[in-house]
């Protein structure tokens, strides 16, 4: 008795892969401003260390950007979202290549970086906009 208490299953059920709050597109937004900083510094500095430099930082923080888009695209957004923004795919498909275009393939232009931030921007429209109908939960009458 005491062993099947202990070991017992639990249903836990989530909108997500894990309770809320731990999927944040501020995240891919935050390296972002980094690629574009870094982006403006390199074009106000002429030494050819600190340029070096700039392009390594600049490329680890791209890719950070499109490892945290991909997580939300692939752990947050579920179908109903999908169906909701026939867009979504697009965009993060956009969003993940200006992040390869800004970072590592790309240029050292911060309009490049603003890009990114603009299309990270849209997802985190969209983000929120499905965490408050979460929050509302389904209408009365609907399924769950």
């Amino acid at each position: 008795m005491l062993f099947s208490r202990m070991f017992s299953a639990v249903e836990a059920t989530a909108h997500c892969d894990l309770p809320c709050g731990v999927y944040d597109p501020a995240q891919a937004r935050i390296e972002a401003e980094s690629v574009k900083a870094i982006q403006e510094k390199y074009q106000g500095n002429e030494d050819p260390v600190f340029r070096m430099r700039c392009v390594l930082i600049k490329e680890q923080r791209a890719d950070l950007v499109k490892h945290h888009l991909w997580v939300l695209w692939t752990d947050y957004f579920k179908p109903p979202h999908f169906e909701k923004y026939p867009q979504l795919h697009e965009l993060f498909n956009k969003a993940t290549k200006q992040a390869g275009a800004a970072g590592g393939k790309g240029s050292m232009d911060p309009a490049e970086g603003q890009k990114l931030l603009d299309h990270i921007a849209e997802i985190d429209r969209i983000f929120w906009e499905t965490k408050a109908a979460a929050v509302r939960g389904p209408r009365v009458g609907s399924p769950r």
